[in-house]
Formats: C-alpha cells, structure tokens, sequence
C-alpha cells in the first residue's frame, strides 16, 4: 500500500500570528497546561527547536499511549510553516512514520486560513485502516479546538 494523504484547510478567527505561537512556537508548554488529562509533559529530546529537533510527547496513559516522538523538518517563523513527523511511540505499529505540513496565514477578517497536509507511509505490507487514521485526524483537531478556544478567551495571550 502507498503513502495515504490527506489535505485539510481550516479557518480561525484567531490572528495567524497568535495561533502560531501558540501551536507551534509554545506546544510544549501551553498543551500540558491546557490539556493535563491529556499531557503529560512535552520534552526536547534532542536539538534547539530547529529542524533536527526530536521532541517527545507524554501522555497520561488513559487511553494506553505512553509516548510520541516527532522531528521538526521545517520550521519558518516568518512564513508561519511548521513541518514535522512522528518517527517513534505508540500507535504507530502499522506506519513508518507521518509527515505533517502546516501553513498558517493571515486572512482578511483579521483571523488566519491555514492548510495541513497528513502524510502517512505505512510499514512494508501493511494495510492502513482509514477510519483509525480519521479518527486521530479528529483527536488532533479536538486539540487545534481547544486551543483555539483558549486564544479566543485570552486574548492578550501571545498577542
């Protein structure tokens, strides 16, 4: 089976700026915070927070996962694109790894337009199951939701 793909866009109307900070610039302190049912803490593994850097995800093991490590591939400040990919941790018996390609921009309401491209490459002879893959689509927007939701409550945040 090859690469399975998929392309999201989305609308916010948090300023682009903020929603990168946020997301990407300050990940691994704010989704503890936010999220402590979820995560546990976020960690650099390796790296300055530049491409090469390998992070690791703790979760709380409600749901049986323990852990994910990600790799940042791209990461421009200026432009607001976050690339990365999970390369280890649970979950991913039946894939190689995912890439992840996000692109935030400003729209003209004030808030953003952003666009997510999922690249999953399944290990050798491995057939995905796309309805696990939706569902993980829909845990990670349950997250972009939640903070989200955060930025339009405080807005003095990361402005």
């Amino acid at each position: 089976m090859g690469v399975i793909t998929f392309t999201e866009e989305f609308t916010s109307p948090v300023p682009a700026g903020r929603l990168f900070k946020a997301f990407v610039l300050d990940f691994d302190n704010l989704l503890p915070k936010l999220m402590p049912q979820a995560f546990k803490s976020i960690e650099t593994i390796k790296g300055d927070g530049g491409p090469g850097t390998i992070k690791k995800l703790n979760f709380t093991e409600r749901d049986g996962a323990k852990y994910l490590k990600h790799r940042i591939d791209a990461l421009d400040k200026e432009k607001m694109i976050y690339n990365y990919t999970l390369i280890e941790g649970d979950g991913m018996d039946k894939v190689e790894s995912v890439s992840y390609e996000i692109k935030y921009e400003a729209s003209p309401d004030g808030g953003c337009k952003g666009t997510s491209v999922n690249k999953y490459y399944p290990k050798p002879g491995v057939k995905l199951d796309e309805e696990k893959i939706k569902e993980a689509r829909a845990l990670a927007m349950g997250i972009y939701k939640a903070v989200e939701a955060y930025l339009l409550t405080n807005p003095d945040v990361y402005a």
